[in-house]
């Protein structure tokens, strides 16, 4: 499976930005999808995940109630919608398909990451 994310930029604080990832290779819909980020000089972390069909999802604390993350299995495509953006959101955004249908936090999880897009919010 190859992945590519795409959507990134600059944007102020308070706005929003929609990320997105498509993949190709073997079936999309039977992989869950991951965002994660990382911000400079901090370790990777989860954002958010989608499970195969799209019917769960799940958020970090840090995002919950401002990304929304959703997916297309016919366009082969995942989506991460960000609002209200704050400064500390500022990161390189991964996508990352799952080796199973489950959503998960882990990105031991993931079998398959695209190389990243960079999120950066200023104040």
């Amino acid at each position: 499976v190859h992945v590519v994310e795409s959507g990134g930029g600059l944007v102020q604080a308070g706005g929003s930005l929609r990320l997105s990832c498509a993949a190709s290779g073997r079936t999309f819909s039977s992989y869950a999808m991951g965002w994660f980020r990382q911000a400079l000089g901090k370790e990777r972390e989860f954002v958010g995940a989608i499970n195969w069909n799209g019917a769960t999802t799940l958020y970090a604390d840090s995002v919950k109630g401002r990304f929304t993350i959703s997916r297309d299995n016919v366009k082969d495509a995942v989506f991460l919608q960000m609002n209200s953006l704050k400064p500390e959101d500022t990161a390189v955004y991964y996508c990352a398909a799952g080796a199973t249908g489950r959503g998960t936090d882990s990105d031991f999880d993931y079998a398959y990451w695209g190389t990243g897009t960079q999120v950066t919010v200023s104040s």
